[in-house]
């Protein structure tokens, strides 16, 4: 058995840092995660004016309910979607004139539906290039509050960004949505926020966020779950064991339910409250299923596929297309450089066994594809060569040497 240390939740750290800035107090954040995505969070923070301190191992933060400290600031927000979308939301609930841009790759991704939520609360905003995407500014004079419809169906964090700004408006926030993806991570949303003393709840397609003030808190940061699905499939697809310590029944992350589906594959899985433990199967099975809810584990199982013993289908994703870059179509790309079958729709993709050959992969900057298709070259004759291997720095900067130490440790 082989046990692997996965660096903190992304998702989690970017929460916990809004949560931390808007609360009374000061809270300390243990084990978050250190990446180039939430680093350029704490940038964007400290641009607003908040006052955090990065310690190895913990980070304190000084919260200011009243919003940024400064009237005026131009944050940049690199790839980081949380930064892009969450800061925007945080300076308007505050006063002052605040400007944000990002990367190119970060321009091209949406942002319509929570400006657009914005604006129907009376915030004074404008797209500088494009409507719906950045660069953005922010003229803040504070939010009322109220009652409004979201359409949530492209991103979970247009809702979670409002549920998060909701106790720092006058009023409070009732959100109806129209649609909504990835559902675990608006409960991972929900559930923090009552731990930093806010009441919000869902009744039906109704999220109540009560303008109920933060308290600041200490907390631990558990470790990331999209990231633990490389070395659970790697163990998947070698038939070796992988544990993984502090992510478990008990995790806030849906993406733990990736376990769920290697599993079905013939995995042998070991959930408990603490821990997840994966040994791979003799050969996959081919398996068809719907991951509307864990969708950033797409790559992982679309990069594995090949392996199993039939077609393994992937439903009900749409919202891939729209992350860091259309991840349906480079898994069909990058499937087919290396010789497998494969197909795609608007909404899904299904691939066929194949014994894949080594091949050039187009990560199009996308951390989640360099990441996915280095744990299928373990089983690929030649290895694959990554065009962008540096990418993987948005959310795990150890990756290639904490795989390669996998692949040293099974003499792989």
């Amino acid at each position: 058995m082989t046990v692997v240390a996965v660096p903190g939740s992304k998702s989690i750290t970017a929460r916990a840092l809004f949560l931390a800035a808007a609360a009374e107090g000061t809270t300390v954040l243990r084990r978050p995660l250190l990446s180039d995505d939430s680093e350029g969070f704490a940038e964007g923070l400290r641009t607003l004016g908040y006052r955090l301190d990065q310690q190895p191992g913990h980070w304190t933060v000084e919260g200011r309910p009243a919003g940024p400290a400064v009237e005026a600031a131009e944050v940049y927000c690199r790839d980081g979607a949380t930064t892009a979308r969450f800061l925007p939301a945080l300076a308007a609930a505050g006063h002052g004139t605040f400007r944000f841009d990002a990367s190119a790759q970060m321009r091209r991704r949406p942002l319509g539906p929570l400006t657009t939520a914005l604006r129907e609360l009376g915030v004074d905003l404008t797209h500088e290039l494009a409507e719906g995407h950045h660069p953005l500014t922010v003229r803040a004079d504070g939010i009322k509050g109220g009652a409004l419809t979201l359409d949530a169906g492209l991103s979970s964090q247009f809702l979670t960004a409002l549920l998060l700004t909701g106790p720092l408006t006058a009023d409070g926030l009732d959100i109806t949505v129209s649609d909504l993806v990835s559902v675990p991570y608006v409960e991972m949303t929900l559930a923090m926020m009552r731990r930093f003393g806010n009441d919000a709840r869902r009744v039906g397609d109704t999220f109540h966020v009560p303008a109920q003030p933060y308290r600041a808190t200490d907390y631990l940061i558990e470790p990331d779950a999209s990231t633990a699905s490389y070395f659970l499939a790697a163990a998947a697809l070698t038939g070796r064991t992988v544990t993984i310590p502090g992510l478990g029944s008990d995790s806030l992350q849906g993406d733990v339910r990736f376990a769920e589906v290697l599993a079905a594959m013939g995995a042998e899985v070991d959930l408990r409250p603490d821990s997840v433990t994966v040994t791979g199967p003799e050969r996959l099975r081919g398996v068809t299923v719907t991951m509307r809810d864990i969708s950033d584990t797409v790559p992982t199982l679309a990069a594995i596929a090949p392996f199993a013993d039939g077609p393994v289908r992937i439903e009900d994703v749409y919202n891939t297309r729209v992350k860091e870059c259309d991840r349906l179509a480079a898994c069909e790309e990058n499937l087919t450089a290396l010789g497998v079958p494969v197909r795609t729709g608007t909404d899904w993709i299904e691939i066929q066994p194949a014994r894949p050959r080594s091949a050039a992969i187009a990560c199009h900057g996308d951390h989640r594809i360099a990441m996915s298709f280095s744990v299928a070259a373990l089983r690929v004759d030649g290895g694959v060569t990554l065009d962008d291997p540096g990418c993987v720095r948005k959310t795990f900067p150890g990756f290639h040497d904490a795989l390669a130490a996998l692949r040293g440790d099974w003499g792989l």
